[in-house]
């Protein structure tokens, strides 16, 4: 769905949130010995101790944030959702929403107290670079697809606003104190050289941060997102929503790292996946994990599997009355026609004689076909077919490969490159604590 490119680029750049789960009771039950804060383990409710019981709006250092701006930015989420939300899941996005807008309201207020101004013009600019890359450009398009789906296009350029001037304030009072050692670089380039051809795994991951007494509510919290995932939600717009990890900004994806790179827990883990698949929630120290494994490839190694090919498809159709006798003798027919066929320069004749139709593309990544096919392809000498596949619903088909470019060799992040990866995860750290620090002297008011 296009709202799903729009929602993916437009968290904002810090993405760090607050658990929504509500700590229990029982969680909290722990020998005050042990409670840094001394609470006893037998307490009274004074007033209403429904933890979901919470208002819809809020003022932040005299800001106002309404019902209408938390509907407006729940139904960018709610679009990027493939499944039905329930009301308990509806009711914990609400807080999650809220939340997110008191961030964007303290990043915009940060900004304006450093004297930094974003000018309607970057942020129009910005608008129309969304509009072009989901809408061709449209911005009348954008504009009713936004309305449509119960949003606005004032929410989305007020999140925009947000994050442009969050990434303002980040480069003045963040990134000019930021250092990396030249010695640490060249450490770690050695140590990926040395670990050449081992296997690495590019990992998304949803962090979710606990301390003893909130262990088995952000347990329960990471069980429910899994469970949206596993309904079909979209990982990457659950990541930038709820995972407090820096790389939230990212949809949650860690890029590729090797799995000494990673605490044992999510190691082991990470191990024993297939590309595609989903694991946990991981209890790691600090808090749960949970993964999902985007690629595996060797370290410093060409992947096979980015070789561009050339392929001619050769197919046929069954009508709907083709019984099950005569589609098999005519796919045996046709398996002998394509393996008496000499190359591609003879496809297009021979699949004619064979009633066939010939589709020819030469710019596929291998990586690109199905997983069962990826393997056979890579196997074929230029000329050769894949064996028949298919049914006589869909069609039979064979696939010739006509050309190969193979991949270079991954020479790795070069030196520089990797100066700036260690760059910008230092500065999303220290941006979380900034984000923190700014929220812990805030005034903010709940209606």
């Amino acid at each position: 769905m296009k709202i799903n490119k729009i929602f993916n680029y437009l968290v904002s750049f810090s993405a760090v949130m607050a658990l929504a789960a509500p700590v229990s009771l029982a969680a909290q039950a722990s020998p005050a010995a042990n409670d840094p804060l001394n609470i006893p383990q037998d307490i009274t409710i004074f007033g209403l101790d429904d933890p979901n019981n919470r208002k819809a709006t809020a003022i932040v250092n005299g800001h106002v944030i309404t019902g209408t701006d938390v509907d407006q930015r729940l139904a960018l989420v709610i679009s990027a959702s493939r499944n039905e939300i329930s009301a308990e899941e509806m009711q914990r996005l609400r807080m999650q929403v809220l939340r997110n807008l008191i961030d964007e309201t303290l990043q915009i207020q940060e900004a304006k107290a450093q004297e930094i101004e974003i000018s309607r013009d970057e942020i129009e600019q910005t608008y129309a670079r969304v509009a072009s890359q989901n809408f061709g450009s449209d911005l009348a398009a954008m504009d009713k697809f936004l309305l449509s789906i119960g949003s606005s296009p004032a929410s989305l350029k007020r999140q925009i606003e947000g994050e442009l001037a969050w990434q303002q304030v980040l480069r003045r009072t963040i990134a000019p104190f930021v250092n990396v050692a030249e010695e640490e670089v060249n450490e770690i380039l050695r140590r990926l050289e040395e670990s050449r051809g081992t296997e690495e795994y590019r990992l998304g991951e949803i962090f979710l941060s606990a301390t003893p007494e909130n262990q088995a509510a952000v347990a329960r919290n990471a069980q429910q997102i899994v469970e949206q995932l596993e309904q079909g939600g979209s990982f990457v717009a659950y990541a930038r929503q709820f995972s407090e990890a820096s790389t939230a900004a990212v949809g949650g994806d860690l890029g590729f790292v090797r799995l000494a790179q990673l605490p044992s827990e999510l190691a082991a883990a990470a191990r024993g996946m297939q590309v595609g698949e989903m694991f946990g929630p991981v209890q790691i120290p600090g808090g749960f994990s949970i993964l999902y494994l985007i690629d595996k490839r060797q370290v410093l190694t060409a992947d096979p599997r980015d070789a561009l090919l050339s392929l001619k498809q050769i197919s046929i159709a069954f009508s709907p009355d083709t019984t099950q006798e005569d589609a098999t003798a005519r796919v045996e027919a046709f398996t002998r026609g394509v393996q008496a066929m000499r190359g591609c320069g003879d496809a297009d004749q021979a699949a004619a004689a064979l009633g066939a139709e010939v589709v020819t593309n030469d710019q596929i990544r291998a990586r690109s076909l199905p997983e069962q096919l990826q393997n056979i392809v890579l196997q074929l000498q230029i000329g050769q077919s894949t064996p028949p596949f298919g049914s006589i619903s869909e069609g039979v088909r064979v696939l010739m490969l006509c050309g190969r470019d193979d991949p270079q060799v991954d020479s790795g992040p070069n030196f520089d490159q990797l100066m700036s990866q260690l760059e910008d995860d230092r500065i999303n750290k220290r941006a979380q604590r900034h984000l923190r620090d700014l929220r812990n002297d805030a005034f903010i008011e709940y209606n």
